[in-house]
C-alpha cells in the first residue's frame, strides 16, 4: 500500500527554531532549526518509511482568510521586525537547500495555506492510499479517517493520532472537530469561540444536534437560556469561524501524488548533520538568491 506522508514545515520550522538551543552555522548564521528539522524528518521516515512524502510551507501569498476576519492570527509577532537571529524564516533558505540536497520534496504553496494544500492531498489521494499528516496544528484532526491520520512527532514518545483517540480525548469524531472548534474557538489562530461554551458543551451539544448547522438549526432546543442566547448572537460569528477553520480538500495540488517518490531506506540510514553540511558546501558554490524566502507572516 502507498503511504503519502505530509509535514507542515513552518510548524515543524518553528518548534525546532524555539525547541533547541541555538547552533552556529560558522558563518554568523544560525542552523537549530535546521538541524532538528532533518533529524526529525529522517527519525519519522524512519519510523513510517513512507513511499511518497511532501514538505509544504507557506508563502506570503496565503490565501484570503484575515479577508474574513482582520484579528485572524493578530497574536503573532512581527517576524519581519526581528534581529535575524530571533527569526525562524532566517534559516528557511538552508532548510530547503537541506531538502533538495536530501532528495526529500518541498514546496511552497501560493493562493492558500499550507493547511489547505495538505488537507486537497488527504481528500483527493486514491482511496487506497494512507496518508500521514505530520504537525501539532489541531487543526487538521478534522481530517482524519480510517486512511488519513496525524503524526505528533515527539521523538521517542511519538504518537499517531487516529478516530478513536480524537474522540477519547475531545469526545466528538473527528467529522465534528471543525465544528467544535468553530464553538470554543482557537487561541493559537486569535479564533474567538461562543461565550460560556466550553470543549464539555461543545461535545454535548454536537453529539446531540449533529453539527453546528443542526446546532443553528435547532438553537431553540438548546438547555439553558445563557447558551441559547449566546448561540444566537453568536451566529454571524459562528459562520465566519466556518469559513476560517473548515478544511475543505478542493486546493490545487502543487504536484500530483504520484510524482512525491521518497527513498526512505536510505534517508533512514543518512546523517542529518553531514547532510546539512554537504548541502552548506553546494550553496557556497551557488548563488543562493533563487533560494532565499520571504516571511509569510
Amino acid at each position: 500500500m502507498e503511504r503519502l506522508f505530509l509535514v507542515d514545515g513552518h510548524n515543524l520550522l518553528f518548534r525546532m527554531f524555539y525547541g533547541m538551543p541555538p547552533i552556529p552555522a560558522g558563518d554568523g548564521t544560525y542552523m537549530h532549526a535546521v538541524v532538528g528539522c532533518m533529524g526529525a524528518l529522517i527519525r519519522s521516515i524512519d519510523m513510517l518509511r513512507p513511499s511518497r512524502m511532501l514538505v509544504l510551507f507557506d508563502s506570503p501569498d496565503n490565501g484570503d482568510r484575515r479577508s474574513l476576519c482582520a484579528d485572524y492570527k493578530a497574536n503573532r509577532p512581527d517576524y519581519s521586525a526581528m534581529a535575524p537571529e530571533d527569526c525562524p524564516f532566517t534559516q528557511l533558505p538552508l532548510l530547503y537547500r537541506t531538502l533538495s540536497h536530501s532528495g526529500i520534496p518541498y514546496a511552497e504553496i501560493h493562493g492558500c495555506e499550507a493547511d489547505d494544500a495538505i488537507a486537497a492531498y488527504a481528500k483527493q489521494t486514491p482511496d487506497d492510499w494512507q496518508v500521514v499528516i505530520c504537525s501539532t496544528d489541531r487543526d487538521y484532526f478534522q481530517l482524519i479517517d480510517d486512511r488519513v491520520s496525524v503524526f505528533l512527532y515527539k521523538g521517542y514518545d511519538s504518537a499517531i493520532v487516529t478516530p478513536e483517540s480524537v474522540f477519547a480525548r475531545y469526545g466528538v469524531s473527528p467529522d465534528k472537530f471543525a465544528d467544535f472548534k468553530c464553538l470554543v474557538g482557537d487561541h493559537s489562530d486569535n479564533i474567538t469561540g461562543v461565550p460560556g461554551i466550553g470543549p464539555k458543551r461543545a461535545a454535548v451539544l454536537l453529539n446531540r444536534f449533529g453539527n453546528l448547522a443542526g446546532i443553528c438549526a435547532h438553537v431553540d432546543e438548546v438547555p439553558y437560556p445563557s447558551i441559547r442566547k449566546a448561540l444566537r448572537d453568536a451566529l454571524p460569528i459562528l459562520e465566519r469561524n466556518r469559513a476560517l477553520i473548515a478544511l475543505a480538500g478542493d486546493a490545487p495540488l502543487p504536484a500530483s501524488p504520484e510524482s512525491l517518490s521518497v527513498n526512505a531506506i536510505r534517508l533512514s540510514r543518512a546523517s542529518h548533520m553531514s547532510l546539512i553540511y554537504e548541502a552548506m558546501e553546494d550553496g557556497r558554490a551557488e548563488n543562493d538568491d533563487a533560494l532565499c524566502a520571504e516571511a509569510p507572516f
